[in-house]
């Protein structure tokens, strides 16, 4: 079916508040969890339904999106929406109002707009039901009576904001994939937000790669005052010759051990003491992006499974003491403001628990502005900061419980005071003043927000994942030093570095740089990071995203043709325009229009490359991977010694490996893998498609070599000929190739082999050997041979036992694995 953003008419009567109850209603959420909750909350006079998301989504074939028609768009009906749209049509039936109430988000004013669509075109909203949109930002009895005395009508300029970034994904989604399966086959699909955090994890591979460590020392030195029993004072040489020094300016040993010398040979003495205090502000409350970092950071949760956990804690439970209610507010947020209301509560609770001091004089209020943000929620909190998490000990599974509790202590900490912190800075230089050093300490003087994380009563644990505790090494020993107090050294050590390269992102530190630069929504962030490793892009290597060769492909092949839409500016502009398309400043069809008309140009002329072209694109950009020890002029093929090894793509292999290009000619392929340890030598591996002489027939003296194909490994006598077949043997699963040897190959060369004729039809019985070992054949009929068979002792009287099992297969084709109960032949 085809629709457009503008639906019918208004809403058909004026809208009252919905609660109390004055008729009956049908209330549609989205789940079916959030429903119960809700229904507990609501009474008889409402019957709460679930959607199950969303009831229509655009077709998954092409032209669903047809720009050439006004960006007509065609929706296509899951088979399960059907029997949820036939609940809602069954109970608005002597109902006045629907209420939908989806999700407070651009996805939920969607859904509930679907919902509409499709019940009025099955004539089941007459003209005495009353349509109204509500939100509920915390599932809790209060919150969901106070959403209902507030209906409004589906906000069209939402919707018109859905449908605009819905029909862009499509047509970039749609325009690029299909290229890729042409252009780099086993690169399965790019999208406009996908492509941009790809490109972020290449982009940063490249710069590790192209990283040169250097070399630098550092000159620690061991001070003991006349006064101190026994205590060294650890510092820091931080000027030399009245220089300051950075970090690279002791570049080498013999440096470092000419200031070693010369230290040992002065005096020193305090030329400076300064004390100060400084204040370390509480954290900000939790937005989506910055709960997916934390839990990532802290508590190793995957972006997606942080999402799936706070769903859990936002639908609600059924606690003992208490109706069904939702523990945090509505988890796809990005405004970090509170609600007075709450606020005070909380402030409340820390002056009880912690002490007045404790508690900001004022509500606490963040103004900090995430790029694009729309701020239409709170910032994610507790529904109720007294349900601690001790209380919910017992009642929520381990992974709730260590979500909430991050949540209830990061709520807690952003309404309390900065702690203090005492720091004593202390110069300690030379009498000519040339040479100095630099030593520092701190105290804790005040707890002030750290006390709620120490505090393992109200949340059950005694993990201190972010208070932390002051520095107080040489704290005691520095404050007892004035000025001009004289020093001497007592032991000086000389340590060598190198440079580090950038570090590979992680969840969290892919999370915090795309909402830096304005990229994607909260509810798109766990789904982007699932994405990239279904598709192999990326891969998850000790909780740091690495770039597998395929990803590094598309990349490139992004950014070398779509380069626009690869460009990081691309995807955040978008947002913005897709944001003035929800406060209605831009017409979203008109905005389709402009990025349409740019990005079918790109798709046009990217088809007009052929897959040579993009081979040797590849190469020139990658050949220092491709080939780490080989240059141009001595990337001679190893098995025909005339072709050259050259970057090919293909339609098995992975998609990708390096040839000859002599193909057909020669056949030597070899795939590339990525390395498993980074700090693996960059030797050439062992090449299992490289063919391997094993050695001669004896019969006649043809050569017999060890291959590998798309279907596994294989023996094949004499070499390639055109328009001839040479005599092959398929290999079983083996898991060392190079333990074969030319005696292993013609015993499986030898197959299949006749053992005699059937008693009952006198056509052959074999014994064949394949991929998947050892088989009786006769006619049609294959049985496999047992495990522990050796098939030199297999006799006709063995066969015709076998064809009569139970796992013979009559069409000719291989049979699967044997299981552990199949019938045992006994061998003598």
């Amino acid at each position: 079916m085809k629709t457009s953003a503008d639906g019918p008419g208004s809403e058909r009567k004026p809208l009252i508040p919905l609660y109390p109850p004055t008729a009956k209603s049908v209330v549609v959420v989205e789940s079916a969890a959030k429903a119960r909750v809700i229904q507990k909350c609501l009474g008889d006079m409402y019957q709460v339904l679930p959607s199950y998301g969303h009831v229509r989504d655009l077709s998954g074939t092409s032209r669903s999106v047809r720009p050439e028609d006004d960006f007509d768009m065609v929706w296509e009906v899951p088979a399960a929406a059907w029997t949820h749209l036939k609940s809602i049509r069954v109970a608005l039936k002597g109902a006045e109002n629907l209420i939908l109430a989806s999700d407070p988000d651009h996805e939920g004013e969607a859904i509930s707009w679907h919902i509409k669509e499709m019940l009025e075109q099955q004539k089941a909203l007459g003209c005495h039901v009353t349509v109204a949109r509500v939100v509920f930002h915390e599932i809790t009895e209060d919150a969901i009576k106070n959403a209902l005395m507030s209906p409004r009508c589906i906000d069209m300029d939402l919707v018109n904001a859905y449908l605009a970034r819905r029909s862009l994904d499509y047509l970039i989604g749609f325009g690029i994939s299909p290229l890729l399966w042409r252009k780099l086959p086993g690169c399965q699909s790019a999208g406009r937000v996908q492509s941009a955090a790809l490109a972020l994890v290449c982009d940063r591979e490249t710069e590790v790669e192209q990283f040169s460590p250097q070399e630098y020392w550092t000159v620690d030195a061991g001070f003991k005052t006349q006064s101190s029993k026994g205590l060294c004072l650890t510092s820091r040489i931080k000027h030399l010759n009245s220089k300051k020094l950075d970090q690279l300016s002791i570049s080498s040993q013999v440096e470092a051990q000419a200031i070693q010398k010369r230290i040992y040979s002065c005096q020193f003495e305090v030329k400076g003491v300064k004390r100060s205090n400084i204040h370390k502000n509480p954290p900000m409350p939790y937005i989506t992006s910055s709960l997916q970092q934390d839990a990532a950071n802290k508590l190793h949760f995957a972006a997606g499974y942080t999402m799936e956990v706070a769903q859990k804690l936002y639908e609600g439970i059924s606690l003992s003491s208490e109706q069904a209610t939702g523990l945090i507010t509505y988890l796809r947020t990005d405004a970090y403001h509170i609600s007075d209301g709450a606020a005070e509560d909380i402030r409340s609770l820390v002056k009880e628990r912690y002490g007045k001091q404790y508690a900001t004089e004022d509500i606490g209020k963040y103004l900090k502005k995430v790029k694009n943000a729309q701020e239409a929620h709170e910032a994610i909190r507790p529904t109720s900061i007294r349900r601690l998490p001790s209380s919910l000990i017992g009642i929520l599974d381990e992974d709730c419980l260590k979500l909430y509790t991050l949540i209830w202590r990061r709520t807690m900490a952003c309404q309390m005071e900065a702690s203090t912190i005492e720091l004593i800075q202390v110069d300690i230089g030379n009498p000519e003043g040339d040479m100095t050093f630099h030593s520092s300490a701190s105290r804790l003087d005040f707890k002030g927000f750290q006390a709620v994380y120490e505090d393992t009563e109200a949340s059950g644990s005694s993990e201190n994942p972010e208070g932390e505790a002051a520095h107080q090494d040489n704290f005691e020993a520095l404050s007892k030093l004035e000025m001009k107090d004289l020093v001497s050294p007592v032991n000086v050590h000389l340590g060598q570095h190198y440079t580090k390269p950038p570090p590979r992102y992680s969840e969290g530190a892919l999370i915090k740089k795309l909402e830096e630069l304005g990229i994607g929504r909260p509810s798109t962030y766990a789904s982007i990071m699932r994405v990239l490793q279904d598709r192999k892009y990326v891969t998850m290597k000790s909780r740091v995203l690495h770039p597998e060769f395929r990803g590094r492909m598309v990349s490139a092949f992004l950014s070398h043709l779509f380069s626009e839409i690869a460009d990081y500016s691309f995807t955040a502009n978008t947002e913005t325009e897709l944001d003035n398309v929800s406060t209605g400043s831009t017409e979203w069809k008109g905005l389709l229009k402009d990025y349409w008309e740019r990005f079918n140009k790109y798709c046009g002329d990217a088809s007009k490359w052929d897959v040579r072209k993009v081979e040797r694109m590849l190469e020139d950009k990658f050949c220092s991977i491709l080939f780490p020890d080989l240059d141009s002029a001595s990337r001679i093929c190893p098995s025909c010694s005339e072709g050259t090894l050259r970057f090919k793509v293909s339609t098995y292999i992975e998609g990708y490996c390096i040839g000859c290009d002599r193909h057909p000619r020669c056949k030597y392929t070899r795939t590339l893998s990525d390395e498993d340890d980074e700090n693996e030598a960059s030797e050439e591996t062992p090449m299992p498609f490289e063919p391997r002489l094993l050695g001669l027939m004896p019969d006649t003296g043809e050569k017999v070599f060890l291959k590998k194909g798309p279907y596994g490994n294989y023996i094949q006598v004499g070499e390639d000929r055109k328009g001839a077949s040479q005599k092959k043997a398929s290999l079983s699963k083996v898991n060392d190739v190079d333990s074969i040897t030319i005696e292993d190959a013609i015993e499986l060369l030898q197959y299949p082999k006749i053992l005699g004729k059937h008693p009952d039809d006198e056509h052959p019985v074999l014994i064949t050997h394949s991929k998947a070992g050892f088989s009786v054949r006769h006619r049609r009929s294959l049985a496999p041979l047992p495990k522990t068979a050796d098939p030199k002792k297999i006799t006709l009287e063995h066969a015709l036992k076998l064809l009569k099992g139970k796992h013979v297969k009559k069409n000719g084709r291989p049979p699967g694995k044997m299981n552990k109960n199949a019938e045992v032949i006994e061998w003598h």
